[in-house]
């Protein structure tokens, strides 16, 4: 979602059958990981993603040697495919990929 541009909370929202309080509980919590930025501009908050904060996760989780190294550009494209508004992550058989 926030991998091409700012979203409105409004608009991070949208797609989730969840309400706006529990989109923006869920938003805080990223937030305060450093994943993403909120900033507020007149009556509306805009998110944005710190791509940087993953790469240092993926770095930390390294450091355990029990993870493979994260290749963000891969994961990015998963991410665009799970995340199409027809896309629900099933294979075309109805289950979940590599099953």
């Amino acid at each position: 979602m926030l991998l091409e541009d700012d979203m409105a909370v409004t608009d991070v929202a949208d797609p989730f059958e969840m309400s706006l309080a529990a989109i923006s509980k869920h938003l805080t919590i990223l937030t305060r990981a450093g994943l993403i930025s909120q900033e507020k501009r007149g009556r509306v908050k805009w998110c944005k993603l710190e791509p940087h904060a993953l790469r240092d996760a993926s770095v930390w989780m390294q450091g355990f040697g029990q993870f493979e190294p994260v290749n963000l550009d891969a994961f990015e494209r998963f991410l665009e495919t799970e995340l199409q508004p027809d896309g629900d992550g099933l294979s075309p058989g109805g289950e979940l990929p590599g099953q």
